[in-house]
């Protein structure tokens, strides 16, 4: 073999990048299941941050998408109260004293959910990662929803009562029974509350995730880059 070919051969040899060089600029092997199962979680981590963060702040439920709106039983209450004295207004009072309380409590719910998130196994990581663009967060919701309910409640009555919504609502179902006529109700709102509450928390988690799924930006850790490349 010539000189020059040999020297041509060297060159090009030393332009190549190296299969380790080449994994890094593709963003390195195909992630594993473990790995899979943890970007999922910090995916649902992030949206559980973001998410408390927004609904925390003041009108974060009661001027949002989010915002928890009265029952139908609770509304057969207000409708009537709007014509006795001392209940004209009940519903938005109602309205912004149960908003208010799910703001409250959403600054509490982020380690209960983060716990929840933690202790979570993925049974199929890979087909949740290849599904619909919400499908960590609903894999979150089936594994968790009754603990965190559980864990949540207490958390909502608390703020509830901060917020004086509950006897304020006890006054409200007490006035309205005693008008003539009607059908007597009790209808209880923490439960309601808590419910809703989760709704929105659960929401903002979703729309993390989509954002995660489809802008790369969004993509903070190294992690959620390697995980999330796959389904791309």
């Amino acid at each position: 073999m010539s000189t020059r070919i040999i020297i041509i051969s060297l060159c090009f040899a030393l332009c190549l990048p190296s299969c380790d060089t080449l994994q890094q600029l593709s963003g390195g092997l195909e992630p594993t299941t473990a790995e899979i199962g943890q970007g999922l979680k910090q995916a649902l981590e992030l949206g559980i941050s973001e998410g408390a963060t927004l609904l925390s702040q003041r009108d974060g439920y009661f001027k949002s998408q989010y915002k928890i709106l009265l029952p139908a039983e609770a509304r057969k209450v207000t409708d009537k109260l709007k014509f006795i004295p001392g209940f004209s207004d009940v519903e938005n009072v109602v309205l912004e004293k149960l908003n208010r309380a799910a703001e409250d409590a959403a600054a509490s719910a982020k380690p209960i959910f983060v716990n929840a998130i933690k202790e979570m196994t993925f049974e199929d990581a890979l087909n949740i990662l290849m599904g619909p663009d919400n499908a960590a967060t609903q894999y979150l919701d089936l594994k968790t929803h009754d603990p965190l309910y559980n864990e949540f409640h207490p958390v909502i009555v608390t703020s509830l009562n901060k917020f004086n919504a509950i006897e304020y609502w006890a006054d409200a179902v007490n006035a309205y029974n005693k008008i003539p006529l009607v059908e007597k109700v009790n209808p209880s709102l923490d439960q309601y509350v808590t419910e809703k509450a989760l709704d929105g928390l659960f929401g903002m988690v979703a729309k993390k995730e989509l954002q995660i799924r489809t802008h790369i930006n969004s993509r903070t850790t190294n992690l959620l880059k390697k995980v999330f490349a796959k389904q791309d």
